[in-house]
């Protein structure tokens, strides 16, 4: 299993996104050069990020985009999972498991059953708040 840049970018814009909270819009273009990454390709997912309501889009001038939650109720889980889909490592485990015969007497499918659970504890354990709070005064070019 590897992230890709889209899961990356995505988590990195919601952290933006919490990290500049301050009930006001921010622009996509601000978000870009931020985080030294194309607006036209964050333009993308934030188009995956609005549909699935964990943004909202305001119009106009001053317009831009904001949490529609609070940064504690969003799981890095929940944001990979959007624009990964399933995080499984293997194809037997998961939600949507495909039916192998050999599961009840396969002795590595318990190892990929204890990774994916492994990576659905950490992923799910840690929040927009967390982030936020990890990154400190770090600035706001977040290496994920």
């Amino acid at each position: 299993m590897k992230i890709s840049t889209k899961g990356r970018y995505a988590l990195r814009l919601m952290l933006d996104l919490a990290t500049h909270n301050t009930g006001a819009p921010v622009s996509l273009k601000d978000i870009a050069a931020r985080q030294d990454i194309s607006d036209k390709y964050l333009e993308q997912i934030i188009a995956i990020l609005n549909r699935a309501g964990f943004v909202k889009s305001i119009r106009g001038a001053q317009g831009g985009y904001m949490l529609r939650n609070k940064p504690e109720e969003y799981t890095v889980g929940m944001i990979l999972r959007l624009t990964e889909g399933d995080l499984k490592p293997v194809d037997c485990v998961g939600d949507n498991e495909m039916g192998c015969e050999k599961t009840d007497s396969c002795v590595t499918y318990k190892v990929w059953q204890r990774l994916y659970d492994a990576i659905n504890d950490v992923i799910d354990g840690i929040t927009l708040a967390d982030l936020v709070e990890w990154q400190g005064n770090g600035g706001d070019n977040y290496c994920i």
